[in-house]
């Protein structure tokens, strides 16, 4: 079992039972106690759990997330200005990934460039994709309703066949400590896939993802470029930009 499917398999785990015994895990993911005890020193790092004596606990915070409807509702300039300066940086002919975020919904009106080839875990994407007269490609899984993202490990594996010049990507949470986040491990996970696959990674987000933390890690900052608007203060902005390539646009 490759690392990536054991995290998600622990982390499944965690969601169930809120404590998994080491024991479990090893038998659980056929690997040695060694391995899952590095998986769970990296899981705890990037604040996914937290170890206790003999295994794993869930870590209990607010991870209520935030429907799709509701979601398409809240900053809209900001987000139609984000996604416009975004798709400034696509190329005719590149191979792109949207996630199921709704400021990479955003970037669909702006896509005239030719040649280009679309993947994406969007079910909501699908559509507008397919209007513009894009070559596009769903990946398989479960949709999740909340999101209308998908998701699983069917999603991850159809993921895999794919390589991209840029992938676009939405996150919940934009935290000095804790880097990008959302608050659903397997969306992550598609997320941080998605983002391996890709030569470029950006995140597209408005400035009320600042200064929040959501359940599941993404990514540390070095491993995108974050595009969002200009609604933060001079002084916060500054803090950020110590630590994160940030393209800042004007609504």
């Amino acid at each position: 079992m490759l690392t990536p499917e054991r995290h998600q398999l622990i982390l499944s785990l965690l969601k169930e039972q809120s404590v998994v015994k080491l024991h479990e895990l090893v038998e659980r993911t056929n690997s040695s106690e060694s391995t899952i005890r590095r998986d769970l020193v990296q899981l705890e790092q990037e604040n996914q759990l937290k170890r206790v004596h003999g295994g794993a606990a869930l870590i209990h915070r607010n991870r209520t997330e935030p429907s799709y409807k509701e979601k398409t509702a809240k900053n809209i300039k900001e987000k139609i200005a984000i996604a416009k300066f975004a798709s400034q940086l696509i190329q005719e002919g590149d191979s792109i990934f949207l996630d199921a975020g709704t400021t990479t919904q955003e970037l669909i009106p702006f896509l005239d460039q030719e040649g280009l080839t679309v993947v994406t875990n969007g079910v909501h994407l699908i559509e507008p994709l397919l209007e513009k007269g894009i070559a596009t490609y769903l990946i398989g899984g479960i949709i999740k309703p909340q999101t209308k993202a998908m998701i699983g490990s069917r999603a991850l594996s159809s993921l895999n066949l794919y390589r991209f010049d840029k992938c676009f990507l939405g996150v919940n949470g934009i935290d000095l400590k804790y880097g990008f986040t959302t608050p659903d491990p397997e969306e992550a996970l598609i997320k941080q896939t998605a983002m391996g696959l890709a030569k470029k990674s950006f995140i597209l987000a408005d400035h009320s993802k600042f200064n929040e933390v959501s359940f599941s890690k993404v990514s540390s900052f070095k491993d995108a470029v974050l595009i969002t608007d200009d609604g933060l203060t001079k002084k916060e902005l500054t803090s950020y930009q110590e630590h994160i390539n940030i393209k800042v646009v004007t609504t």
